[in-house]
């Protein structure tokens, strides 16, 4: 399953590359389908919410300014990546029960062995 929303330019490159490899996948398109609050924290024990939460991205630009006089912390991120689901770093890759992420051609390589 490839989790991600399908206008970023990282999700059509990751989705080029598993149609380019001829690997069948489902793309999950969180922000037509949305992302349950218990998926997104069991992502966060694994990864750490700071990994997931996408600062790079023109959500967090347009929103910062709002949240720059208080600490982040794991249920504000969760909360504000709930209500944004464009704060969520692209792709999350799961297959069985491994999970990436970020797509790295090397790593979805083994991910999928």
């Amino acid at each position: 399953m490839i989790y991600g929303i399908p206008n970023c330019d990282t999700i059509k490159k990751t989705l080029s590359w598993f149609n380019d490899n001829q690997i069948q996948f489902t793309f999950h398109n969180y922000k037509k389908i949305g992302l349950d609050k218990k998926t997104l924290e069991n992502w966060c024990k694994l990864f750490g919410w700071e990994t997931l939460l996408n600062k790079k991205g023109t959500t967090w630009k347009k929103i910062s300014a709002e949240f720059s006089e208080i600490k982040l912390s794991k249920k504000t991120a969760i909360d504000l990546m709930i209500q944004y689901n464009s704060l969520i770093k692209r792709p999350v890759i799961t297959y069985g029960d491994k999970i990436i992420v970020g797509f790295d051609p090397e790593k979805v390589k083994v991910l999928l062995k």
